[in-house]
């Protein structure tokens, strides 16, 4: 029961900290404009902080067998996700615009701006390097199923480049360039400077609040009076937040995984929508309605979710 009692403690933080985004956007404070700069400033800066602070500061040289390992356990559970999340919307035939968005949603998780302020409410910072290996998984399935996925549920032509641009545009974001230099440092046995390491651990502190901020204000925009269970939307949720830690579970057991490492997994794959769906759908012409109110119920169901998921974890 402690940890049931913790991760209700914990979503009671985080549901505070959305209540500032959420409260900015009713008294002005807050417009698109702050919420750019909010996720460029967390994707770009503060994130690669966190990653390799994280990563440096709880792995070592000998742990990174074990850790490829962990990447591949993600990407086999993800991947079974979104192939059922294929089948579920075939079954409920929903129409072009939404089929594609709603298999994204159902398979893919928000490991960056809810999943790295609840794992370290929940574990700790020992959490990390665990989240940024999910996040590899996750992040390799959004960047190219995803996508695609998207698009062809848009009106808005056809993303170019195929195998190149996909490489491209994975390792060219600022938060898996920075897990890759730790991985270098990590193999080569070396450390950063104590000055450049104080410098990411301050940035990295600015993660979780500003992500929370960031998501309040997301649920302000989309408007309380606005979320409705739309055609298929019930069954995404259950994918989402029911069934993918069920699966996760299942591929991280079998590939020997336990302890720690196996309940940050398990909490990764069961968060919210990721909240590149809604941009991509706006941008290729997808319904992006449909997106932004399943993202803002999968926040929401979350915080019932996941204190009944870390009672089942023990």
């Amino acid at each position: 029961m402690a940890g049931f009692f913790n991760a209700v403690s914990a979503c009671l933080v985080l549901l505070l900290l959305m209540s500032v985004g959420y409260g900015m956007g009713i008294l002005g404070w807050m417009t698109s404009a702050e919420k750019r700069f909010i996720s460029k400033y967390i994707v770009n800066i503060a994130v690669p902080c966190n990653c390799i602070v994280g990563l440096l500061n709880n792995l070592d040289h000998g742990s990174l067998i074990q850790a490829a390992g962990m990447v591949g356990a993600g990407l086999l559970g993800v991947a079974a996700s979104m192939l059922i999340a294929v089948i579920a919307a075939s079954l409920l035939r929903l129409p072009r615009e939404r089929w594609g968005v709603f298999v994204a949603m159902a398979g893919l998780s928000n490991t960056l701006f809810i999943g790295i302020p609840v794992c370290t409410q929940l574990f700790g910072e020992a959490a990390l390097p665990y989240v940024m290996l999910y996040y590899l998984a996750n992040t390799s399935f959004l960047q190219s199923a995803g996508i695609l996925l998207v698009e062809r549920a848009g009106a808005k032509g056809k993303r170019r480049g195929g195998v190149g641009a996909f490489f491209r545009d994975v390792f060219t974001k600022p938060p898996i360039l920075s897990v890759i230099l730790a991985v270098l440092l990590l193999a080569l046995d070396l450390r950063l400077p104590g000055p450049v390491m104080r410098f990411a651990d301050y940035i990295s502190g600015s993660v979780s609040p500003l992500a929370l901020i960031y998501c309040g204000f997301i649920v302000y925009e989309v408007g309380l009076k606005n979320l409705r269970f739309l055609r298929g939307l019930p069954t995404m949720l259950v994918l989402r937040l029911v069934l993918s830690p069920v699966i996760c579970l299942s591929c991280c057991s079998m590939l020997g995984m336990e302890g720690l490492p196996l309940q940050v997994f398990v909490v990764e794959s069961a968060l919210p929508v990721v909240s590149q769906v809604t941009v991509m759908a706006g941008a290729y012409g997808a319904d992006e309605e449909y997106a932004a109110v399943g993202s803002c119920l999968s926040i929401l169901g979350s915080f019932i979710t996941i204190p009944i998921l870390m009672l089942i974890l023990g």
